[in-house]
């Protein structure tokens, strides 16, 4: 079934006017608009953007692209300065911060398998992907056992190209989104959409139109959501595609007239529509009464550069995307790994805070669970930590080690604990070791003057994986 909706930008950039998507979703479409309320608990908004440098930002210190509403989140609670996304690629690495577990044990470990999975059409290519497992428990599926509304708006990513590996049967009670098995569902100005299973129309954007763009539909429902989640506590995830490629928006804003090249005036715009779109969130909490009352993350899924093509190795250059971290998405270097974390909960995390203790996407499902008051849960097969004490106490958290590995071009590892990093990189069994503290562009290998520790880590790279039917 198909359902035909319309709506310009204009109304979608108007994202805190009262009834502004009624058009837009089928009535009816907040599920839980009519459940009992339960006792007071803390929402969770968890925002990941795409592709996006953690030097992309005015709070970790970009000065070309102006980012007031994430600076403010940012001022407003902590800001982590050693985030890591799961893994250097979109679709491990969203599998990492929904399940809790890192690339050793994650049921998704690259953005393509390399046998099994199911396989489907990327263009005119086939390719294999791998989807959750059927019954695979994410953090949405933990909350709303705990009694949480759940719902996503945006990028799941986490489908590959099985119709059963949907967010509607992983947890979430709602879905407004595009997936990876209907191509007509994504680019920046879709021509279908999807609400729980089934699929819409966009109207605006046939026939080669460009009226309607993805970053103003996500903000658009997730403020429509906040207004009708009054009556229970929920969670909702937010995951917009920008900035990922091709660097496509609807106008270059305020950047129309600087003298850069089209490619950097398009991708600060389209961070600029991201902006905004936090601060209509952000508006839309306060004007329903309900910023204090929730917790906010943003975050984004790994380093930047979408694509190794000299025209965004250009744009990541000039925005100093990656600081002076060494490599890009893909990468099992810091650039590739690094990301922004924000948390920010009035009255609870200090405004203007910095954390340097090193986090990543895994620690997402049980810090979220020990804030909404869930920690019961058996986490067994979980290999993230629980953040709280850092984010509300501000206390040092255990050295521990963070694990990733991936496919491109074939099979690599890497692992952090405390300063040190190592790196086992492609067709080697050599293991490249990096101070973080003193050489945090990892330009300097000093294995051979630390084998204890090289040896540690060679340890861990065989015994803190298991192997994969999908992957290796």
């Amino acid at each position: 079934m198909k359902t035909d909706f319309s709506i310009g930008r204009r109304a979608l950039l108007g994202a805190t006017a009262a009834g502004m998507v009624t058009s837009f979703l089928r009535k009816g479409a907040y599920a839980h608009e009519d459940r009992i309320p339960t006792l007071a608990r803390p929402n969770i908004i968890y925002i990941i953007a795409d592709d996006l440098g953690v030097h992309d930002l005015g709070c970790y210190g970009q000065t070309k692209i102006h980012t007031p509403n994430i600076d403010a989140l940012a001022a407003s609670g902590m800001r982590f300065d050693a985030a890591y996304g799961g893994a250097p690629v979109c679709s491990p690495s969203r599998c990492a911060l929904m399940t809790g577990k890192d690339m050793g044990h994650a049921t998704i470990r690259d953005n393509f398998a390399l046998q099994g999975g199911r396989v489907g059409w990327r263009g005119h290519e086939q390719v294999r992907r791998m989807g959750l497992r059927p019954h695979e428990k994410t953090v949405a599926s933990y909350l709303r056992q705990g009694g949480y509304a759940t719902a996503l708006v945006g990028k799941w990513h986490l489908d590959g190209y099985d119709r059963e590996a949907v967010p509607t049967d992983h947890g979430f009670d709602e879905f407004h989104g595009w997936l990876t098995q209907t191509e007509a569902t994504q680019g920046y100005f879709p021509t279908r959409w999807y609400d729980g299973t089934t699929l819409h129309a966009i109207a605006d954007n046939e026939n080669g139109h460009q009226a309607v763009y993805e970053t103003d539909i996500c903000t658009a429902q997730a403020c429509e959501y906040i207004r009708h989640s009054r009556d229970r506590p929920f969670f909702l995830t937010v995951a917009y595609n920008a900035p990922h490629s091709p660097h496509v928006t609807p106008t270059q804003a305020r950047y129309a007239g600087m003298p850069w090249g089209e490619y950097e005036k398009n991708y600060a715009a389209m961070i600029g529509f991201l902006d905004d779109g936090v601060g209509n969130i952000l508006e839309t909490l306060t004007a329903t009464g309900l910023r204090d009352d929730t917790i906010i993350f943003f975050s984004s899924d790994h380093g930047p550069r979408s694509e190794p093509t000299a025209e965004q190795t250009e744009v990541a250059e000039f925005f100093n995307s990656h600081g002076n971290l060494r490599g890009y998405k893909r990468d099992l270097y810091e650039g590739g790994l690094r990301v922004p974390l924000l948390v920010s909960w009035p009255g609870h995390i200090p405004a203007g805070s910095a954390s340097s203790v090193p986090a990543y996407h895994p620690d997402f499902l049980p810090t979220a669970l020990t804030l909404s008051g869930n920690a019961g849960h058996s986490l067994h097969d979980v290999n993230g930590i629980d953040l709280t004490p850092a984010l509300l106490h501000q206390n040092p958290m255990p050295e521990r080690f963070l694990y990733w590995e991936t496919y491109e071009p074939s099979f690599w590892q890497a692992a952090r604990k405390g300063r040190w990093k190592a790196v086992r990189p492609v067709k080697t069994s050599d293991i490249a070791l990096y101070d973080l503290e003193t050489d945090p562009s990892e330009s300097q290998d000093i294995a051979q003057h630390h084998p204890d520790i090289v040896s540690g880590f060679q340890q861990y790279f065989m015994a803190g994986r298991v192997s994969s039917p999908e992957y290796i």
